[in-house]
């Protein structure tokens, strides 16, 4: 670990966040740490005695250092997978006490998980001076983030095409967002060079101090950012003061890559991070099971402090049965570290085995009718599919009218027609406009018409993530629709 000083980052603070109050039962609450067996009137928890529950296990798959492919032998031997016990108990605590996890804590979390979850980061990304705070979820640690930050009339910057839920968050709070364009690599860095050195602060307000970004399998184009790309964006990020929100759920889920080291992935924005400049969240949801809602943010100990504050004065601490299971898991009585690591190569392998299944079957039903294409992603679960739309008898360049300026063709119209055709033929398929980023007046000036994302919503997001006998069938749907949907006069 380094013991430089992070660079002094206190003005991206929003005024929400500099308005807090800190919760002082919270604060309160810390100092009572301050010696062991200190004797408490002050707490409002009931006591551990009267909770309805001694003991909770938990029986998951086998990650044995024995077992070569630990998520092909859970999957394919069925009942009898060896399976793994792991547990917390009121009376006799392993990891973490039952009696613990079960009561009230801080909105840092559990200081066990903490520990679990930062080794975890060290692990696999070595941040130079970073601290750990849990989250419930992916969705809460970024817009958490984004309160952090993001005060009303700030702009800040993403993807064109971004996860809709996540660009629809800061909306409510004033925070306008300012679309970066993106190729079959990801974000372009000179692009986001040029938004940045373009900025007129005296007509469009506060240069953008934020970028939100996806590095790995992004959601909805399943792009992964090349090394070199991520050192030019960290780059530009000190050259022009931003924080980097770095959303990774995919992380482990990168393909085609060499096993044999340590740590084959690619390295993330906090692994390069000097300044104290990145906010990365992490998820378990993609590796273990969404509806764990359980997620962890690695920042400066200086954001640490203030995300802490927005969490006791709003969702409090994360639910405590998710805690237990990280801790234990992550613990010598579970898988542990090396346990972990197994069973996310082994699920990258499978997602892997998908994916080129999923392509096959795409190259086969699809891509040999000329109307649409695609890039293998090498991370992620999607799989963004370019229709030919300009290959359209009905495609048109001359949209725009006095009143109009943007789109510049009928490329949003032809989607729409073609998503309701899918629909009709029983085909479920995202259609790229519900992930274009909201832009804002002034960011749309600043691009220019001749970059409106709208001429470039000529995609569909695909998955090769749900059940694998429906992949053949619904690819050979949308080959069936493309044809008889380009197949018709003016």
């Amino acid at each position: 670990m380094s013991s430089a000083k992070p660079v002094d980052l206190t003005h991206h603070l929003s005024q929400e966040a500099r308005q807090r109050k800190p919760n002082a039962m919270k604060a309160l609450w810390r100092l009572t740490k301050r010696k062991p067996d200190m004797i408490s009137l002050g707490t409002g928890d009931p006591h551990f005695s009267l909770y309805p529950m001694k003991q909770v296990s938990f029986e998951v798959a086998s990650a044995a250092e024995d077992i070569e492919d630990p998520v092909a032998t859970w999957t394919q031997a069925g009942p009898s997978a060896p399976t793994q016990t792991f547990m917390a108990s009121r009376d006799e605590p392993r990891s973490v006490a039952l009696r613990t996890a079960m009561a009230y804590s801080t909105g840092a979390g559990l200081p066990e998980a903490q520990r679990a979850v930062t080794d975890l980061t060290n692990f696999y990304h070595s941040p130079p001076d970073h601290v750990c705070t849990l989250t419930i979820g992916n969705m809460d640690g970024v817009t958490k983030c984004f309160r952090l930050l993001g005060s009303p009339g700030d702009h800040f910057l993403a993807d064109e095409f971004s996860f809709g839920a996540l660009t629809n968050a800061p909306l409510a709070h004033g925070i306008n967002w300012v679309p970066v364009k993106i190729d079959k690599g990801g974000l372009i860095p000179s692009d986001l060079e040029h938004v940045l050195s373009s900025w007129d602060e005296e007509v469009h307000g506060r240069r953008p101090h934020v970028l939100y970004s996806v590095p790995s399998g992004q959601n909805p184009t399943g792009c992964t950012l090349s090394l070199e790309r991520r050192k030019q964006i960290y780059a530009l990020a000190q050259r022009f003061d931003l924080v980097i929100i770095e959303d990774d759920p995919y992380y482990f889920l990168q393909y085609d890559l060499e096993e044999t080291s340590s740590n084959p992935l690619m390295p993330s924005f906090l692994s390069m991070d000097t300044d104290g400049r990145v906010m990365r969240v992490d998820s378990f949801s993609k590796v273990m099971m969404p509806g764990m809602r359980l997620g962890w943010i690695t920042s400066s100990q200086y954001f640490h402090e203030h995300l802490v504050s927005l969490n006791d004065n709003s969702t409090q601490h994360p639910h405590g049965f998710g805690q237990i299971f990280i801790t234990e898991m992550l613990s010598e009585f579970g898988w542990g570290l090396d346990g972990f690591d197994r069973w996310t190569r082994s699920l990258r392998k499978q997602y892997q085995r998908r994916r080129d299944v999923f392509l096959e079957h795409f190259y086969r039903e699809v891509a040999s009718t000329g109307l649409a294409s695609t890039e293998p992603p090498e991370a992620g679960m999607f799989v963004w599919t370019e229709v030919h739309i300009d290959r359209h008898p009905r495609f048109r360049t001359d949209v725009r009218d006095a009143g109009r300026t943007t789109p510049r063709t009928n490329t949003p119209e032809l989607m729409d027609e073609l998503f309701e055709r899918c629909l009709d033929a029983g085909l479920v398929v995202m259609p790229a406009s519900v992930f274009a980023a909201p832009a804002s007046e002034g960011a749309l000036k600043l691009l220019g018409d001749e970059n409106s994302v709208q001429d470039r919503v000529n995609f569909l997001r695909t998955t090769f993530a749900g059940e694998e006998s429906q992949m053949q069938p619904a690819l050979k749907i949308l080959g069936t629709v493309l044809k008889e949907f380009f197949n018709e006069s003016k």
